[in-house]
C-alpha cells in the first residue's frame, strides 16, 4: 500500500535548509518574529537618499542571493518623504512631501510609482513578487511641517475630517512642541494620545501603511532617551487590529536598560538596545556589556506583539557604506578589519539579535557574503537556546602583549580615561563600594584638587588627582545656569585647565559617544559636570554614574576577553571566545565549567569533539580544556559535541 505524505513548501524548506529564519509554522495564524528577523536596511549604505530604482535593484539582489539564507525583509530607512534638493538634509525643515491630512508620503521624484496617491503600493507589490517583505522607517508623532501647515486630521472611520465636541481638529491641536525629537528637532514631535484627535492621526498613519502593503515598521525617536510609552502602546494596539500583519520595531535605544525594555518588549517585536552602530571598533566593543545584561534579564525571545520580541543590536555596517548623516550614497568600504567583522557577526548571532545587513548589496563582495551567510552563525541565531555570557574563561599574554596593551592605553581610551601610567578612571554605579574614595585636597600652591584615596600620603607616588576648574561662562551668563548646575564642577587632569573630564552613560558608548570617555575641550555640557558627594563619590550629571579608579592590569584582565555560550537544537554546545584587547591572547575554558551555566548538561568525564568554525580545524580537548590563541579584536567559535 502506498502512503502519500503532504508537506508544505515552507516547512520543507525549513527542514532542508535550517538557516532559513521563517515565521513559526502552525495550524493557526503565523506567530510574529518566532526567530530574530533577518533582512536588509538601506541606511548604512544610502543614508536617506535612496531612490526607487536603487531600492528595487537592491531588493532583487537580496531575493536572489540572501533570501535563501533567511534574509526576508527589505527596509527603506528614514526620510523617504524628503525631497532631495539643495538645502535638504537630515534635520532640515520644509522639504517633506505630505498629503492633505499631514501624513508623510514618498517623494515622487525619488519614488515615481507613488504618484497619484499610490504611496508605496507599487513598490510593495514588486517586493512581494520577489518573495520578500517590505519595510519602512517612520518617525515619532507628527511632523513639524504638518503642524505649521495646521493640516486637518483624517478620521478613518467616517472617511472625513476628525470632529469631536462640535469642532474639527487639526495638527496644531495634537502636536506637543516641547516634545520634539531630540536628534531631529526640526522634524517631528509627539502627539497627545490622550486626545481622540491624536489617536485618530496615529491610526490613520498605520492603516495607510497596511493599505500600501507594508510588512515591517521601524519606529524611531520613541524609545531610549526619547521614550514615549503612550505612543508605543497605542501603535501596538492599532497593529493588533490590522488585517495585514506588520512587524513592529523600535529604534534607536540609547540609554536603554532591561527595566525600561520590559515595559515595551511585550508591545513590539524588535527594540534597539544601543545607539547607532557604525563601523568602528568602539561601536562593536560597546555592545558586550549591554548584551550580557539583556541575556541575564531573560529578554532574548520574550513574548512580544502577536509573537516574540528581540533585543536589537542594530544593523551590520559591513561591505560598501556611506557615512552617518550623509547626503550621498555608498562610497567607501567598512572600516572594520576582517577579525573585527567576524567578532561583530559572532556576537550578533550568539546574542540572537535581528540580523539586518546594511551594506550596498549591489557591491556585495564574497568575503562579506560568506560572513553574513555563514551556516553555523545563522543556525545559532535562529535555533540556539540558553544564550548567555560565559564568565569562566582564563586568558594569558606574554610580556610583549602586556606592553602592547599599556602602550595602547596611553594613546586612547576604551570605556575609561587614562590618567597615569598605572591607573585609569572609569564609570560605575554609585552604590558600588568601588566608587567611594574621593576627597578634596586643598593647597596654597596649587588649585583645589579632588583626589582618589589610593596613595594619599605616600612619599613615593603622587595620588591620582583632578583639578577643579573655574566657570566657563561670562559673568552675565552665569546666573542663567546657576540653579541648574549649582554645586557642579568641571574637572581637568592637569592644572593647565584646557581640557575637561567628560563621560556619558555606559549604555551610550557608540561611535559618537564612545569618544566622550576622555579629556575633551572644556564646554558647558552635562557630560562634563561632576558633583562630589559627602560619602566620597564623584557623580557625573549626565549619566548618573560615579567615577572610580582602576589599576591598568585589572582593566586589561577584566575587559580584555569575553565569552558567550549557547546550546544547539541537536544537543551541540556553541562557545565563542572574544579578544577585545590590542594583543594576541590565548583564551581557555574548562569543559567542567560548562555545567555551571548549562546545568542540564552533565559533561564531566564525557568524551567531546570540538571544531573551530573560522579555521575549520578540529580542536583537541586537552585535559578537558578548550584553548586557542585569538587574534587582536578577533574571535574563535567552537562547536562542541559530547558523547
Amino acid at each position: 500500500m502506498k502512503v502519500f505524505v503532504f508537506i508544505s513548501i515552507p516547512f520543507l524548506i525549513l527542514l532542508l535548509n535550517p538557516r532559513v529564519s521563517s515565521e513559526a509554522l502552525s495550524d493557526g495564524e503565523p506567530e510574529h518574529a518566532s526567530f530574530p528577523p533577518r533582512g536588509w536596511n538601506s541606511y548604512d549604505s544610502f543614508c536617506w537618499t535612496i531612490s526607487e530604482k536603487e531600492f528595487l535593484q537592491s531588493a532583487e539582489i537580496v531575493s536572489n542571493r540572501l533570501r535563501p539564507h533567511g534574509y526576508e525583509y527589505v527596509v527603506v530607512d528614514y526620510l523617504w518623504y524628503r525631497r532631495k534638493v539643495k538645502g535638504a538634509y537630515t534635520d532640515s525643515l520644509g522639504f517633506d512631501v505630505i498629503d492633505e491630512w499631514g501624513r508623510m508620503i514618498p517623494d515622487p521624484d525619488r519614488w515615481p510609482s507613488s504618484k497619484g496617491g499610490k504611496g508605496f503600493t507599487e513598490v510593495a507589490k514588486k517586493v512581494h513578487s520577489m518573495g520578500l517583505k517590505f519595510g519602512i522607517h517612520v518617525m515619532r508623532g507628527i511632523s513639524t511641517q504638518a503642524v505649521n501647515a495646521n493640516t486637518p486630521i483624517l478620521d478613518t472611520i467616517s472617511g472625513g475630517a476628525y470632529e469631536e465636541s462640535g469642532r474639527k481638529w487639526s495638527a496644531k491641536d495634537i502636536g506637543i512642541k516641547e516634545r520634539a525629537c531630540a536628534w531631529m528637532q526640526h522634524g517631528f514631535m509627539s502627539v497627545d494620545t490622550k486626545l481622540g484627535a491624536g489617536r485618530a492621526f496615529l491610526r490613520s498613519l498605520y492603516e495607510q501603511y497596511a493599505e500600501w502593503g507594508v510588512d515591517f515598521v521601524k519606529h524611531d525617536c520613541v524609545f531610549g532617551d526619547d521614550l514615549d510609552i503612550n505612543e508605543i502602546s497605542f501603535v501596538s494596539e492599532v497593529l493588533k487590529q490590522l488585517d495585514h500583519p506588520i512587524l513592529y520595531s523600535l529604534s534607536p535605544g540609547t540609554s536603554v536598560t532591561p527595566a525600561m525594555a520590559k515595559d515595551v518588549s511585550g508591545l513590539v517585536n524588535m527594540y534597539r538596545i544601543t545607539g547607532d552602530d557604525w563601523d568602528s571598533w568602539g561601536d562593536v566593543i560597546a555592545h558586550f556589556d549591554v548584551t550580557r545584561d539583556f541575556s541575564t534579564a531573560s529578554m532574548i525571545g520574550a513574548m512580544g506583539l502577536l509573537g516574540k520580541s528581540w533585543p536589537d543590536l542594530d544593523m551590520l555596517p559591513l561591505g560598501w557604506l556611506t557615512d552617518p548623516g550623509s547626503n550621498e550614497g555608498p562610497h567607501r568600504r567598512s572600516n572594520l578589519n576582517p577579525d573585527e567583522q567576524r567578532t561583530q557577526m559572532t556576537l550578533w548571532s550568539m546574542a540572537k539579535s535581528p540580523l539586518m545587513f546594511g551594506g550596498d548589496v549591489r557591491k556585495l563582495d564574497e568575503t562579506t557574503y560568506n560572513l553574513i551567510t555563514n551556516p553555523t552563525l545563522l543556525e545559532i541565531n535562529s535555533f540556539s537556546s540558553n544564550n548567555m555570557e560565559f564568565p569562566y574563561i582564563t586568558s594569558m599574554r606574554d610580556s610583549k602583549g602586556r606592553d602592547d596593551i599599556l602602550a595602547w592605553l596611553s594613546t586612547r581610551s576604551l570605556t575609561s580615561v587614562e590618567i597615569s601610567d598605572t591607573h585609569v578612571l572609569g564609570l560605575t554605579g554609585c552604590m558600588n563600594s568601588k566608587a567611594i574614595g574621593w576627597s578634596i585636597q586643598a593647597s596654597d600652591q596649587d588649585p583645589e584638587k579632588i583626589c582618589w584615596k589610593e596613595k594619599l600620603g605616600s612619599k613615593h607616588q603622587a595620588p591620582l588627582c583632578l583639578y577643579k576648574r573655574g566657570s566657563l561662562l561670562p559673568l552675565d551668563e552665569r546666573m542663567t545656569y546657576k540653579q541648574q548646575y549649582e554645586g557642579k564642577l568641571h574637572l581637568t587632569a592637569t592644572d593647565r585647565m584646557d581640557s575637561c573630564l567628560s563621560a556619558s552613560s555606559n549604555q551610550k558608548l557608540t561611535s559618537k559617544e564612545f569618544k566622550r570617555g576622555a579629556l575633551l575641550p572644556c564646554r558647558w555640557d552635562t557630560n562634563q559636570m561632576w558633583e562630589l558627594n559627602f560619602n566620597g563619590t564623584l557623580v557625573n550629571s549626565y549619566s548618573g554614574l560615579c567615577a572610580t579608579v582602576n589599576d591598568v592590569e585589572a582593566q586589561v584582565s577584566s575587559g580584555g576577553t569575553r565569552s558567550w555560550i549557547a546550546t544547539g537544537r541537536r544537543g551541540e554546545i556553541y562557545i565563542a571566545f572574544f579578544n577585545l584587547s590590542p594583543a594576541k591572547t590565548v583564551i581557555s575554558a574548562k569543559i567542567s565549567d560548562l555545567v555551571k551555566v548549562l546545568p542540564s548538561k552533565n559533561l564531566k568525564g564525557n568524551s567531546c569533539k570540538c571544531k573551530e568554525v573560522w579555521s575549520g580545524k578540529e580542536i583537541a580537548v586537552t585535559d578537558q580544556t578548550i584553548s586557542m590563541a585569538v587574534e587582536i579584536h578577533g574571535s574563535a567559535l567552537f562547536v562542541l559535541n559530547c558523547d
